[in-house]
This record gives structure tokens, sequence and C-alpha cells, in this order.
């Protein structure tokens, strides 16, 4: 381990940054002023971006962090005898250091960096395969997104153990009789989302996540949908694996994070072979070096995880409570709108959600309202979100999803109304 490596954490690399203070209300006008994509124009009309869910834009800080890195301190890391190389490994152990703390995990030893919650759900379910046989069961639920569906159905090919699936109430909430009676004595891993990326429901992840452990069951979180909107502390949760993405959180593409328990992770094969995963290589036995770098094979994102920690000290500098309030206030508008649109209908009706809405209207086909509204400068998401089994389950093959953050407008609610009141017009009337 080099002195870098020891070290790590304790001086990030310097970079410019414009963090704002805790406030109550947030300055919209402020922020949105932050994000430098906000001013595009789109087919002739401003930029109205509703598709936060899909992947959220990036304020200046983060982009200038990166730019940054690359300018001052590009190196490889943990490996080099020089300058850039400590420059380069600092900064990315901050990063590692700045994320325990965003989620309060126990160590940084329980943070490992991933291509985002794709690969890490995999990783887990890869690990945890070795664990499991024929008759075991995995439990999942109905709202899932393909990426906490597949990997364990991969697991049951190769195992023989048995998917089974907690159901989903006509509101969009799981059904808690439905979990009490999937989870039985042979139940051995509860993979859920905290929040859906199609209904905006807030899940009872704590609740849940209580009820399995204590029947040993190992508990895995998608976060993707949660991160960006909620306060997330694992510790309080008590699950054992966490995953969620960069992109989501205003930060960039291509990095994730895994947060499993290290008692748990130590347990773990590695998912990759190859350089830093290791702590010695024979041609007859490898060893594996110690949590968390015995996952994280090849040379890893690091401009990535330097953007990732700039967006996290942004949002933490806007004040959760602000963004939760701001957010919601996005959400309630659009709620009161919907009667406005004849033939409207919403999909998730739950009291607890983040500014997601997921809708149909008679006459008109998902796909074509996305492409309507992209020629006013309205950018949404269509199709089944990567959840065709929730999408099956309420009789539909796809939705036209809005999804908001704290930089958006009420005003941009109201031109996202008005254009479909048109659209229905038109086009369904």
């Amino acid at each position: 381990m080099t002195e870098a490596v020891r070290r790590a954490g304790s001086t990030p690399t310097p970079a410019p940054t414009s963090v704002m203070p805790s406030a109550r209300r947030l300055d919209i006008d402020r922020i949105r002023a932050d994000f430098p994509i906000l001013g595009e124009t789109v087919n002739g009309k401003p930029l109205v971006y509703l598709d936060n869910a899909a992947s959220a834009q990036k304020p200046v800080p983060v982009i200038e962090a990166m730019d940054h890195y690359y300018r001052t301190s590009h190196s490889n890391v943990h490996r080099g005898a020089h300058t850039l190389g400590d420059r380069a490994t600092v900064a990315f152990e901050s990063a590692r250091e700045t994320v325990r703390a965003f989620i309060n995990a126990a160590s940084t030893r329980e943070i490992i960096w991933t291509r985002g919650t794709t690969e890490a759900i995999n990783i887990v379910a890869n690990g945890l395969a070795s664990m499991l046989k024929p008759g075991d069961q995995i439990l999942v639920t109905h709202m899932e997104h393909h990426a906490n569906i597949v990997p364990w159905q991969m697991v049951c090919e190769r195992t023989g153990a048995e998917l089974r699936v907690v159901a989903v109430t006509d509101e969009g909430e799981l059904d808690r009789q439905s979990f009490s009676e999937q989870l039985t004595d042979r139940t051995r891993v509860l993979a859920m989302a905290h929040v859906s990326n199609v209904l905006g429901t807030i899940n009872p992840v704590r609740e849940m996540v209580a009820k399995a452990r204590a029947q040993g069951v190992i508990t895995v979180i998608d976060g993707a949908q949660a991160v960006p909107h909620l306060k997330v502390d694992v510790r309080k949760l008590d699950c054992d694996f966490y995953a969620f993405s960069s992109h989501k959180l205003l930060g960039p593409t291509g990095i994730g994070v895994l947060y499993g328990r290290e008692s748990i992770l130590e347990q773990l094969p590695p998912f990759q072979g190859g350089g830093e995963m290791i702590e010695r290589v024979t041609f007859e036995k490898t060893t594996w070096a110690a949590l968390p770098h015995r996952f994280e094979a090849g040379t890893p994102a690091i401009a990535e995880a330097i953007g990732l920690e700039a967006a996290i000290q942004y949002f933490d500098g806007l004040g959760r409570e602000a963004v939760e309030a701001a957010e919601q206030a996005l959400l309630q508008r659009a709620n009161e709108l919907v009667e406005t649109v004849p033939g409207m209908t919403v999909m998730g009706t739950a009291p607890h959600k983040v500014p997601v809405l997921s809708f149909q209207i008679q006459g008109l086909h998902s796909s074509d309202i996305g492409t309507l509204l992209d020629q006013q400068g309205i950018a949404i998401r269509t199709g089944n979100h990567c959840a065709m089994p929730l999408m099956e389950r309420f009789g539909e093959s796809g939705s036209a999803r809005a999804s908001f953050a704290f930089y958006n407008t009420l005003e941009e609610v109201d031109q996202l109304f008005r254009a479909l009141t048109k659209l229905q017009r038109l086009f369904a009337g």
C-alpha cells in the first residue's frame, strides 16, 4: 500500500466550487444558473427538462471538478510513485469518504465503486449465488426495474433457487399481506426498490428489512431512485446492501456505488479478476486485496468519482429539507392539474411518493406524447421504463413519465399540462 493510500481522504484535491449554504427555501433562479444545459433551446423552444428520473443534469461545480482534475492531477491511482499519482489517489479516496458520510456507512471498506446500480446489483447477485442451493427462495417485488429482476433470474437458473414476487396494490403500493405470505423459512434474499422508477412510490424499506433480517434473510436495496430525493442512512435502514448511481444524483455517468455490510462482503467472491483487486499472484494461487479493492478490478473511474463527490457537496449545500419541499411542491402542482387534461390517468397514487408522474392519455400512445412534447421543448420519458412486469400488472404496454427535480419550476409544470391539454384536444378529443 502506498503512502498516498494511507493518507487518502485527508486532503482532497482543491477544485473550484460554488456550493450554496442550506436554506429553508431554495433560490430557484440562482440554482438554475448553476446548470448550463437548462438554458438550452430545443426545437426552437426553451428546454423544459422533465426526465430527471432517467438522468439528472449537472451543475457547474461538478463540471469544474472533473475539468480541474484532468488539468492538474490526472494519473492512475494506488500505483504511481510520483506526485500526480498521489494527488489522484488522495482525491479518489476522498470521494469514497464523502460517499460513506453521505449514506452514513460505518467504514469506507463498505463503499465499492461500480459502473452504476445495475453492476452493483450484479456484483451482489453473483456473490450470493455461491451461497444458494435448490429450493432456496429469492424475493423481489412487482415494481422492480429489470436490473433488480434479471440478475436474480440468472442466479436462479444457476443455482436452482426460486424467484418469488411481492404483489403491488392498485394504488401502487407494496401489498403487505403478500409480503408476509411470500417471506418464508426458505427465503434467503430480499431484493427490492427503495423507490419505484415508474410509480414514484416510497416503499417501507426499513419495516420490510427488519422483518426479513429477523429471519436471517440477506437484504439488497435498489436505491437508484431514492438517493436523489430522500435522506438515506444505511445504518438506520439496517440493510445488507444498498446500490445507487451517480448520474441520477447530479454526478457523471459511468460510476455508481455499492454499499455492503462488511461482514457479508468479506464472504463474497470477487466479481472480476485483474489488477488492483489482488494481494499476490502466482501461477499456483492468487490472494485477494482487502476491502473494498477486491471488488474494483482494473483502472477505476477516477474523474467520475471526483465528479460524484462534487455533486454530493453541491447537493448537501442546498439542504435536504429544502430540496424535498421544492420537489413535493412540484408534484403537488402536477397532481392538481391532472384533472384538467381529459382522459388522463396516473399510474401510482400512493400517499408517499417522490416527484414522478407516470400517465396515459386516452387515445394517445405514450411515444406520440413524448414526440409531440419534444417539439415544444419538453423532455419526458416514454415506454416501459425497464419495468415490463409492472406495466403488465397495470394492463399497460407503457406510459409517459414526467419526473421533476428541485431545479424545475412551477411554471414548467404548468407548461407541461398546457401542452398535454393541447395535444389531447388536437389528437384525442
